[in-house]
């Protein structure tokens, strides 16, 4: 790949990024969120087709026009959310796009014999009759695999495979992938964690807004200068951060909380244990996987009876959070990190959005009064610094930017005692970034606890008083305001448990 440039209106996200992949090669792809990794892939894999700069596969050029082209030309992707359909067989998912037999009619016995002989080439002994939803998350990893070698990959993104696996299933795929290094296939593995890309990785390359910023062999750079390389200069100290108050009164205490997984495989969160104090900023950082988000969702209440814990105390109350409902009425708010589908009602008003929450108290005798909806969503908006005007469109029409003020701005109605945020920044430009910090110091500083999720070391560093890491679904380290920087955070996530100062 040379000089890819890809723009999204006016803002440039990739400029001229040049890759290359050898045969027989893992080259592990890196940066933090934002930094252009999934937008280069999927130019490479053929999702977006209006870029600069030029692909060269095997000495000639090419131009995926599409994931299904990408595919003939023996490139490949394994995302890290699976995209086998569960109610079909394994064999059926393996031929799904180009099922095998003539004049319209599917050779079942054809299918299920090659299937056989795909499955043997990654080391996967299952019947191909079975089918996918019943299989676990480590062998549905493998049938994609199998799936993708078994249109000739030549050329195989792999994106976070390790993120919900555990350590027998980790080294199954590392076998894997050691076997298709011998076949000569190009592997793009795109990991955080550096004990992976140490262990597999022949070279790796760092992305930072869009440009390579460094390129070495595996090895030969220390994890202090990869770290550099993915931070840039804006390294953001602890100097004149918020300190937490004097008084520590709990806020919220959580004992043993687990997340299982949806496959049964190892949990999304492992046995969580943590206090918040009121007044108190707690940031929880993790990189792709981690499960901060699903810690917060656990806590919300969204997961249900998928989430457990020993004990949850409010306030030192014991209180049961399993939905949604219970969570507002113990005083626990939560704005998600998918707005759209979590924390919106595409269609309704920004100004009916606003005040949802708050709509038994607006609506006494179940009587809607316009005059204090109105009244609730003006100062909602003045809150959070979202113009009056905003209020009569539509939601789902709104910037990324106010959209995310009215889910905040919602919940900072109610006032609530505990504050689940998850990215509470994603997509907003830097004054509404700096506003939503406003926010949520102003709410900390009335008494409430504040739990902050999010992948973004200099924000998550900038705005709390402590810190959290989370790695595979465990907290791993807590780290002080005082010890709180960038570089530490992404070496402790990245499974280094000491960074250089």
């Amino acid at each position: 790949m040379e000089h890819i440039t890809k723009r999204f209106g006016r803002a440039t996200v990739l400029d001229g990024v040049s890759l290359d992949l050898r045969g027989g090669e893992v080259h592990a792809l890196l940066g933090e969120n934002g930094a252009g990794k999934s937008t280069l892939l999927k130019i490479l894999a053929g999702v977006y087709t209006d870029h600069g700069g030029t692909i060269w596969l095997d000495g000639r050029i090419v131009r995926p026009r599409s994931p299904a082209h990408a595919g003939a030309l023996g490139i490949a992707v394994i995302h890290q959310e699976l995209s086998l359909l569960p109610a079909l067989s394994v064999a059926e998912n393996l031929f799904v796009e180009r099922p095998l037999g003539r004049f319209g009619f599917v050779d079942r016995r054809r299918e299920r014999a090659c299937a056989e002989r795909i499955l043997a080439g990654v080391g996967l002994d299952l019947d191909p009759d079975v089918l996918v939803e019943r299989l676990s998350l480590p062998e549905r990893q493998l049938v994609e695999i199998a799936r993708a070698l078994g249109r000739g990959a030549r050329v195989l993104i792999m994106d976070e495979p390790t993120s919900a696996l555990a350590g027998p299933a980790i080294a199954r795929l590392f076998e894997l992938i050691a076997g298709l290094r011998a076949r000569g296939v190009a592997i793009v593995y795109v990991s955080h964690r550096m004990e992976e890309i140490e262990q597999i990785a022949d070279r790796l390359t760092v992305l930072r807004d869009g440009r390579v910023v460094g390129s070495a062999r595996v090895g030969e750079v220390p994890l202090d200068q990869v770290v550099a390389w993915m931070l840039g200069p804006r390294n953001i100290s602890a100097e004149g951060a918020p300190v937490s108050p004097a008084a520590r009164e709990e806020r919220l205490s959580v004992e043993g909380l687990s997340v299982d997984s949806v496959a049964g495989e190892r949990p999304l969160v492992d046995r969580a244990s943590f206090v918040v104090f009121a007044g108190e900023i707690v940031g929880l950082f993790g990189l792709s996987g981690a499960g901060a988000s699903e810690l917060l969702l656990g806590l919300s209440g969204a997961l249900g009876a998928r989430a457990q814990a020993r004990e949850v105390r409010i306030s030192s109350v014991p209180v049961r959070i399993g939905s949604p409902r219970e969570a507002r009425a113990h005083g626990v708010a939560f704005v998600p990190a998918d707005r759209k589908t979590m924390g919106l009602v595409p269609g309704m008003t920004a100004e009916h959005n606003g005040t949802l929450v708050r709509l038994p108290a607006l609506s006494p005798l179940g009587w809607l009064r316009p005059a204090r909806e109105r009244r609730a969503a003006l100062s909602m908006a003045a809150d959070v610094g979202l113009r009056p005007e905003a209020l009569p469109m539509d939601a789902a029409t709104l910037s990324g930017g106010n959209q995310q003020k009215v889910v905040l701005g919602k919940w900072l109605l109610e006032r609530p005692r505990v504050l689940l945020c998850d990215e509470p920044t994603r997509g907003v430009d830097v004054g509404a970034k700096a506003e939503m910090h406003g926010k949520l110091r102003a709410l900390a500083d009335s008494g409430a606890a504040v739990l902050v999720a999010g992948s973004d070391a200099r924000e998550i560093a900038a705005i709390a008083d402590r810190v959290l890491v989370l790695r595979r679904g465990r907290i791993i380290a807590e780290v002080s305001r005082a010890e709180v920087t960038p570089a530490a955070l992404l070496a402790l996530a990245m499974g280094h448990d000491e960074a250089e100062p």
